[in-house]
């Protein structure tokens, strides 16, 4: 055991011992995320940095929980690996503060999510000190090593509830040898219709992202796609994608690469224009849907992702109760993503209410794993 994991070992237990809550905090880049709680002390886990072991050969890395995210897929990148799930970094000052901590306890993905699966697909183990000091290792560095309750994949979007990630142990990818990105002139209902069918065909889709353009003379309303696969998948699916699209009425070109990596990449960190706040009172709002849903009956335009699956629209806190109605009548929810520049005290829950049953399932997890009330308590939105 290193001297770092005795020190955060003695802050937990003294903080339990004094009755005393911790926020546990990498490089804090999702500050943002989560319900707003007070902690009487950070626990700040980027002295506990660096890459445990990293086999190219079998896909698998294990990393210190501390480690800044943009380091670890450098190594990928120089091994022509990645983390296929694209975690978002959410750059400050263009420079990027999340770690593999962070990454893992918000269980945030970016565009490929719809085909890849998220971080909670990725991980394989953790290992994690939980509320009574205790140093506990959950999973492992294979494929398939659990049987019985995957507890390791539970740490994913617990936002530090549950205990201090300190090591994670995570699938790799190789980087797909091909890649091209189109841009399809298409409205929201047709392009979710052609999404719909291009999901049920043998294509290398990997990523979309809707958007109406206003910055655009005149607005424009684009489907931008993304393909990911072998090098003969991808030269014979952009032909046939752009006759379907032309079959709609609309039209669709291939893209610069250089360009469409930056702008994927933005798209990722929300850094594209249409996550510039609207105005001050506007909170972004992330909608989670079914990939079949269709239009949503809402005033607000949104930027959708995930084929159909992920809708941002920016709306005010009194809509809290029309955009929760209308996601879960399409079989979803509503997420208070990032509140106003100017939030009231009396905000909405960020999260949708969970059913009795789900929140006592919750409270009683995290109960066992910090009966202190040591960590975060209350970023779920759970007292």
């Amino acid at each position: 055991m290193s001297s770092v994991i005795e020190q955060f070992q003695a802050q937990i237990n003294h903080a339990a011992r004094q009755g005393q809550t911790l926020a546990i905090q990498g490089g804090n880049s999702k500050a943002f995320y989560g319900t707003a709680t007070h902690s009487d002390a950070v626990l700040d886990t980027r002295a506990h940095s660096g890459i445990v072991s990293y086999e190219p050969s079998e896909l698998v890395v294990t990393v210190r929980a501390g480690t800044p995210l943009a380091e670890l897929e450098a190594v990928l990148n120089g091994q022509g690996q990645c983390l296929a799930f694209e975690p978002p970094h959410f750059s400050v000052d263009s420079q990027s503060h999340a770690t593999v901590g962070g990454m893992v306890a918000c269980g945030l993905a970016g565009p490929a999510r719809a085909n890849v699966g998220g971080v909670r697909d990725h991980l394989l183990g953790v290992q994690l000190l939980n509320g009574k000091g205790e140093w506990l290792t959950f999973g492992g560095q294979v494929m398939k090593n659990v049987a019985g309750y995957d507890v390791s994949r539970v740490m994913a979007g617990s936002m530090g509830t549950l205990g201090v990630i300190t090591d994670v142990s995570l699938k790799v990818l190789p980087q797909a040898p091909a890649e091209a990105t189109l841009v399809c002139h298409l409205p929201q209902d047709k392009a979710l219709a052609v999404l719909q069918r291009w999901g049920a065909q043998p294509l290398p889709l990997n990523a979309s992202c809707w958007v109406h353009d206003t910055t655009a003379h005149p607005a424009q309303e684009m489907l931008f796609v993304r393909l990911r696969g072998a090098v003969a998948a991808v030269d014979a699916a952009v032909p046939r994608m752009c006759a379907d699209v032309a079959a709609l009425g609309g039209q669709a070109a291939a893209i610069d690469q250089t360009q469409a990596k930056a702008d994927w990449a933005a798209c990722r960190d929300q850094r594209l224009p249409f996550f510039t706040p609207p105005a001050a009172d506007m909170a972004l709002w992330r909608l989670s849907l079914p990939q079949t849903a269709p239009v949503l009956d809402l005033p607000y335009a949104p930027l959708i992702e995930w084929h159909g699956a992920l809708r941002w629209l920016w709306a005010p806190l009194s809509a809290a109760a029309e955009l929760r109605a209308v996601a879960a009548q399409a079989g979803g929810h509503a997420t208070l993503f990032r509140a106003p520049l100017q939030a009231p005290s009396d905000m909405p829950p960020v999260f949708s209410p969970l059913p009795a049953v789900q929140q006592r399932i919750q409270r009683q997890l995290q109960h066992q794993f910090d009966p202190h009330g040591v960590f975060n308590t209350g970023r779920l939105g759970l007292s």
